[in-house]
């Protein structure tokens, strides 16, 4: 079974709250503080810096866009928000403020895609600021993070449908439900494969999805674990938090799972994402940042 190596930086006090994170075309980590509503930068090795987004914003997933800056929803402000390297913040608001986006990502048509997951629809944004809408055709799905796949599609988690949807860059969704019931999914991203993996926070699986729409789940050692996020890892694997188990795990494309206990008990790991120095980095909400290799 593969190791997992983990150090832990101090990004921030333990009620700022660091939720998502993604690498920047400066080499730089960027990561939401969900309570206190900003944006961090770390360069790897380096002292973190922070930026303020309107108050009470509650920034949540970050991605970066087509344009060089970082972009992302504020899930109690009902706003996107775009963030240059130099750190100038600009936000839009959505035409509906209890929209509560949650994900989002960069599509292959240049624009950013988010997910509305109290109003049920997917969004898109240009660099622009214009913003269309394309509704899920399930009832109260509550649609959760979005990526894009390696179709040229969108493919997102329908956490409340127990579904994982895809949408075109012209509006057509598809809808795969899930074999497990109460799986709950939240977390996905495109796999070195070919396919789309996602984690099931509610059944304690990671599961995967191909362009046929097939699926595959593999139970994780601790069903209890609530897994959150995804990604996928310069080594070729997987890697996902344990949301519910303070754990950070490793599955390989054929299905090998590898976990390792964070050093810190309750630290609530939620996003994680591939840094620029090869290695996996995740947000821990209790205030750090954690590296993982393996």
């Amino acid at each position: 079974m593969t190791r997992i190596d983990l150090t832990t930086i101090q990004v921030a006090d333990d009620a700022s709250g660091p939720y998502a994170i993604t690498a920047g075309p400066d080499r730089a980590l960027w990561f939401t503080l969900v309570h206190s509503s900003q944006i961090g930068r770390l360069v790897p090795g380096g002292e973190p810096e922070v930026f303020p987004a309107a108050a009470d914003s509650g920034p949540t997933v970050i991605t970066a866009g087509p344009d060089g800056a970082l972009w992302f929803t504020e899930h109690r402000g009902g706003r996107i928000g775009r963030i240059t390297t130099a750190g100038e913040l600009t936000e839009f608001d959505l035409p509906d403020r209890g929209a509560n986006p949650f994900g989002i990502c960069a599509g292959p048509d240049g624009a950013l895609w988010f997910t509305e997951t109290d109003t049920n629809r997917i969004g898109r944004i240009t660099t622009g600021g214009a913003v269309t809408h394309t509704p899920v055709p399930v009832p109260d799905a509550y649609p959760s993070v979005i990526t894009p796949g390696p179709d040229g599609a969108l493919w997102f988690t329908m956490n409340a449908a127990n579904a994982i949807g895809r949408v075109t860059t012209s509006g057509e969704v598809t809808v795969h439900p899930l074999p497990t019931a109460n799986a709950a999914p939240v977390g996905a991203c495109a796999g070195p494969d070919g396919a789309v993996w996602f984690v099931e926070i509610g059944a304690g699986q990671i599961g995967r999805i191909d362009d046929a729409g097939t699926i595959v789940e593999y139970p994780l050692p601790d069903r209890d674990a609530r897994p959150h996020a995804i990604t996928t890892g310069p080594d070729g694997a997987l890697w996902f938090t344990e949301w519910g188990a303070d754990r950070i795990g490793r599955i390989t494309a054929d299905g090998e799972i590898a976990v390792h206990d964070l050093p810190e008990a309750k630290s609530e790991p939620h996003g994680i994402a591939a840094g620029p120095d090869g290695a996996v980095w995740a947000a821990l909400e209790t205030g750090s940042l954690v590296r993982c290799t393996s």
